[in-house]
Protein backbone atom coordinates (compact mmCIF):
# COMPACT_ATOMS: atom_id res chain seq x y z
CA UNK A 1 0.00 0.00 0.00
CA UNK A 2 1.80 3.96 -0.90
CA UNK A 3 1.47 6.36 1.63
CA UNK A 4 0.29 9.45 0.07
CA UNK A 5 1.72 12.00 1.93
CA UNK A 6 0.19 15.86 1.78
CA UNK A 7 3.47 17.84 2.70
CA UNK A 8 1.99 21.64 2.20
CA UNK A 9 -0.56 20.82 4.37
CA UNK A 10 1.38 19.39 7.21
CA UNK A 11 3.63 16.08 7.65
CA UNK A 12 5.04 15.20 10.90
CA UNK A 13 8.10 12.71 9.38
CA UNK A 14 9.65 10.25 12.13
CA UNK A 15 13.49 10.07 10.91
CA UNK A 16 16.31 7.52 12.18
CA UNK A 17 19.08 9.93 11.70
CA UNK A 18 22.19 8.33 10.44
CA UNK A 19 25.69 8.32 12.56
CA UNK A 20 27.89 11.07 11.27
CA UNK A 21 24.81 13.03 9.70
CA UNK A 22 23.88 16.70 11.24
CA UNK A 23 20.71 17.46 11.61
CA UNK A 24 20.55 19.99 8.97
CA UNK A 25 21.98 17.23 6.35
CA UNK A 26 19.25 15.16 7.32
CA UNK A 27 16.07 17.93 6.94
CA UNK A 28 18.09 19.19 4.10
CA UNK A 29 18.07 15.48 2.46
CA UNK A 30 14.09 15.63 3.24
CA UNK A 31 13.68 18.68 2.00
CA UNK A 32 15.31 17.99 -1.92
CA UNK A 33 12.88 14.87 -1.55
CA UNK A 34 9.88 16.61 -0.84
CA UNK A 35 10.37 19.22 -3.32
CA UNK A 36 11.27 16.87 -6.23
CA UNK A 37 7.71 14.80 -5.27
CA UNK A 38 5.58 18.12 -5.45
CA UNK A 39 7.38 19.21 -8.54
CA UNK A 40 6.43 15.98 -10.15
CA UNK A 41 2.76 16.76 -9.67
CA UNK A 42 1.46 18.18 -12.26
CA UNK A 43 -1.23 20.17 -9.67
CA UNK A 44 1.49 21.71 -7.79
CA UNK A 45 3.52 24.86 -9.31
CA UNK A 46 7.11 25.61 -8.85
CA UNK A 47 6.14 28.45 -6.12
CA UNK A 48 4.34 25.81 -4.11
CA UNK A 49 6.98 23.29 -4.20
CA UNK A 50 9.13 25.71 -1.78
CA UNK A 51 7.53 24.49 1.32
CA UNK A 52 9.13 24.74 4.99
CA UNK A 53 10.59 21.90 6.25
CA UNK A 54 12.20 22.19 9.38
CA UNK A 55 13.26 19.41 12.87
CA UNK A 56 12.62 19.73 16.31
CA UNK A 57 15.55 19.16 18.36
CA UNK A 58 19.24 19.21 17.17
CA UNK A 59 21.01 15.82 17.30
CA UNK A 60 24.91 15.79 16.81
CA UNK A 61 26.88 14.45 14.71
CA UNK A 62 28.00 11.37 16.64
CA UNK A 63 24.45 10.62 17.80
CA UNK A 64 21.87 8.48 16.26
CA UNK A 65 18.21 8.13 16.82
CA UNK A 66 14.98 10.28 16.63
CA UNK A 67 14.45 12.66 14.45
CA UNK A 68 11.24 14.83 14.42
CA UNK A 69 10.90 16.69 11.24
CA UNK A 70 7.94 18.36 9.98
CA UNK A 71 6.46 20.06 6.72
CA UNK A 72 4.37 22.82 5.37
CA UNK A 73 2.06 24.10 7.82
CA UNK A 74 2.64 21.13 10.80
CA UNK A 75 6.56 23.75 11.28
CA UNK A 76 4.31 25.81 13.13
CA UNK A 77 4.27 23.61 16.28
CA UNK A 78 8.25 22.76 15.88
CA UNK A 79 8.65 24.43 19.07
CA UNK A 80 6.04 22.31 20.88
CA UNK A 81 7.49 19.18 20.15
CA UNK A 82 10.96 20.12 20.72
CA UNK A 83 9.94 20.64 24.26
CA UNK A 84 8.62 17.28 24.74
CA UNK A 85 10.76 15.29 27.10
CA UNK A 86 13.83 12.91 25.42
CA UNK A 87 14.55 9.39 26.34
CA UNK A 88 17.86 8.04 25.41
CA UNK A 89 20.57 4.91 25.40
CA UNK A 90 24.27 5.22 25.85
CA UNK A 91 27.65 4.92 26.82
CA UNK A 92 30.35 6.45 29.11
CA UNK A 93 33.87 5.66 28.89
CA UNK A 94 35.08 6.25 31.76
CA UNK A 95 38.96 7.09 32.68
CA UNK A 96 39.33 9.44 30.24
CA UNK A 97 37.58 13.45 29.04
CA UNK A 98 38.27 15.09 25.42
CA UNK A 99 37.45 18.16 24.96
CA UNK A 100 34.21 18.06 22.71
CA UNK A 101 33.29 15.50 25.69
CA UNK A 102 32.50 12.73 23.35
CA UNK A 103 34.06 11.20 20.15
CA UNK A 104 34.89 14.05 17.99
CA UNK A 105 38.13 14.69 19.95
CA UNK A 106 40.88 12.81 21.12
CA UNK A 107 41.45 11.88 24.90
CA UNK A 108 43.50 15.27 26.68
CA UNK A 109 43.31 13.17 29.68
CA UNK A 110 43.66 10.10 31.63
CA UNK A 111 42.15 9.16 35.00
CA UNK A 112 42.14 5.71 37.37
CA UNK A 113 39.37 3.74 37.28
CA UNK A 114 40.14 1.42 39.48
CA UNK A 115 38.36 3.14 42.41
CA UNK A 116 34.94 2.37 40.98
CA UNK A 117 33.08 0.57 41.99
CA UNK A 118 29.16 -1.19 40.55
CA UNK A 119 27.86 1.02 43.73
CA UNK A 120 29.58 4.33 43.40
CA UNK A 121 28.48 3.82 39.72
CA UNK A 122 24.86 3.46 40.67
CA UNK A 123 25.01 6.17 43.13
CA UNK A 124 26.34 8.77 40.68
CA UNK A 125 23.11 7.69 38.36
CA UNK A 126 20.53 8.67 41.38
CA UNK A 127 22.57 11.90 42.19
CA UNK A 128 21.95 12.75 39.15
CA UNK A 129 18.23 12.54 38.87
CA UNK A 130 15.33 15.76 39.68
CA UNK A 131 15.78 19.28 38.63
CA UNK A 132 19.44 20.27 38.92
CA UNK A 133 21.60 22.83 36.61
CA UNK A 134 23.73 22.06 34.09
CA UNK A 135 26.90 23.71 32.14
CA UNK A 136 26.46 23.02 28.05
CA UNK A 137 29.56 22.02 26.38
CA UNK A 138 31.44 24.61 24.72
CA UNK A 139 31.22 22.49 21.53
CA UNK A 140 27.78 23.30 20.96
CA UNK A 141 25.76 25.46 19.05
CA UNK A 142 24.50 27.52 21.55
CA UNK A 143 25.46 31.75 21.19
CA UNK A 144 28.22 32.84 22.96
CA UNK A 145 28.38 37.01 22.12
CA UNK A 146 26.16 36.38 19.19
CA UNK A 147 29.01 33.66 17.99
CA UNK A 148 27.92 29.85 17.92
CA UNK A 149 29.98 28.49 20.80
CA UNK A 150 31.67 25.76 18.98
CA UNK A 151 33.17 28.10 16.69
CA UNK A 152 34.72 29.53 19.37
CA UNK A 153 36.24 26.23 20.90
CA UNK A 154 37.26 25.13 17.08
CA UNK A 155 39.66 28.45 17.33
CA UNK A 156 41.33 27.12 20.98
CA UNK A 157 39.55 29.72 22.56
CA UNK A 158 37.00 29.75 25.56
CA UNK A 159 34.11 31.25 26.36
CA UNK A 160 31.85 31.54 29.35
CA UNK A 161 28.74 29.79 29.10
CA UNK A 162 26.16 30.21 32.07
CA UNK A 163 24.43 26.91 33.47
CA UNK A 164 21.22 25.52 32.45
CA UNK A 165 18.16 23.96 34.37
CA UNK A 166 17.34 20.78 33.46
CA UNK A 167 15.43 17.56 34.64
CA UNK A 168 16.77 14.50 34.40
CA UNK A 169 13.52 12.14 35.59
CA UNK A 170 14.90 8.74 35.19
CA UNK A 171 18.63 7.44 34.56
CA UNK A 172 19.05 3.86 34.34
CA UNK A 173 22.29 1.82 34.77
CA UNK A 174 21.59 -0.56 32.14
CA UNK A 175 25.51 -2.21 31.92
CA UNK A 176 28.58 -2.33 33.63
CA UNK A 177 31.59 -3.12 31.89
CA UNK A 178 34.23 -0.76 33.24
CA UNK A 179 35.72 1.56 31.62
CA UNK A 180 32.13 1.60 30.02
CA UNK A 181 29.58 2.47 31.87
CA UNK A 182 26.00 1.86 29.55
CA UNK A 183 22.62 4.09 30.62
CA UNK A 184 18.87 4.81 29.59
CA UNK A 185 17.66 8.31 30.30
CA UNK A 186 14.47 10.25 30.31
CA UNK A 187 15.34 14.20 30.45
CA UNK A 188 14.11 17.58 29.66
CA UNK A 189 14.53 19.70 26.87
CA UNK A 190 17.81 21.49 27.31
CA UNK A 191 19.94 18.74 28.45
CA UNK A 192 23.32 17.80 27.24
CA UNK A 193 24.18 14.17 27.24
CA UNK A 194 27.80 15.16 26.73
CA UNK A 195 27.82 17.66 29.81
CA UNK A 196 26.36 15.00 31.80
CA UNK A 197 29.51 12.29 31.19
CA UNK A 198 31.52 14.85 32.07
CA UNK A 199 30.11 15.56 35.54
CA UNK A 200 29.37 12.04 36.05
CA UNK A 201 33.54 10.97 35.73
CA UNK A 202 34.01 13.75 37.77
CA UNK A 203 31.38 12.54 40.30
CA UNK A 204 33.50 9.53 40.33
CA UNK A 205 36.42 11.18 40.96
CA UNK A 206 37.88 10.22 37.14
CA UNK A 207 36.77 11.38 33.79
CA UNK A 208 34.54 10.36 31.41
CA UNK A 209 33.32 10.99 27.99
CA UNK A 210 30.53 10.35 25.37
CA UNK A 211 30.92 7.17 23.23
CA UNK A 212 28.05 6.23 21.84
CA UNK A 213 24.28 8.20 22.18
CA UNK A 214 21.02 7.23 20.42
CA UNK A 215 17.69 9.13 20.77
CA UNK A 216 14.77 7.01 21.50
CA UNK A 217 11.55 8.78 22.34
CA UNK A 218 10.52 12.41 21.71
CA UNK A 219 7.35 12.48 23.93
CA UNK A 220 5.17 9.98 22.42
CA UNK A 221 6.83 9.55 19.58
CA UNK A 222 9.51 6.65 19.49
CA UNK A 223 12.50 5.16 17.66
CA UNK A 224 10.40 2.32 16.61
CA UNK A 225 8.22 3.98 14.62
CA UNK A 226 10.78 5.97 12.83
CA UNK A 227 11.65 5.37 9.35
CA UNK A 228 15.19 5.52 7.55
CA UNK A 229 15.95 8.06 4.92
CA UNK A 230 16.65 5.33 2.46
CA UNK A 231 12.85 4.13 3.30
CA UNK A 232 11.09 7.68 3.00
CA UNK A 233 13.17 8.49 -0.40
CA UNK A 234 11.31 4.84 -1.72
CA UNK A 235 7.71 6.50 -0.29
CA UNK A 236 8.24 9.63 -2.25
CA UNK A 237 8.93 7.47 -5.14
CA UNK A 238 5.55 5.23 -5.05
CA UNK A 239 7.40 2.70 -3.74
CA UNK A 240 6.60 0.56 -0.90
CA UNK A 241 8.93 0.47 2.05
CA UNK A 242 9.48 -2.26 4.41
CA UNK A 243 8.36 0.01 7.29
CA UNK A 244 5.59 1.88 5.47
CA UNK A 245 3.34 1.10 8.09
CA UNK A 246 5.33 3.34 10.66
CA UNK A 247 4.07 6.94 9.29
Amino acid sequence: MKRVFDFPKGEILLIDKPYHWTSYDAVNKIKILVRKKLRAAQAVGEARANIKVGHAGTLDPLATGLLIICTGKETKNLDKYQAEEKEYTGTFMLGSTTPSFDLEKEPDAHFPVDHITEVMIQEAAISFTGLQEQIPPMFSALKVNGKRAYKIARKGKTADIPPREITISEFEITGIELPQVHFRLVCSKGTYIRSLARDFGQKLGSGAHLTALCRTRIGEFTLQNALRLSEFEMLCDGKPAESASKL
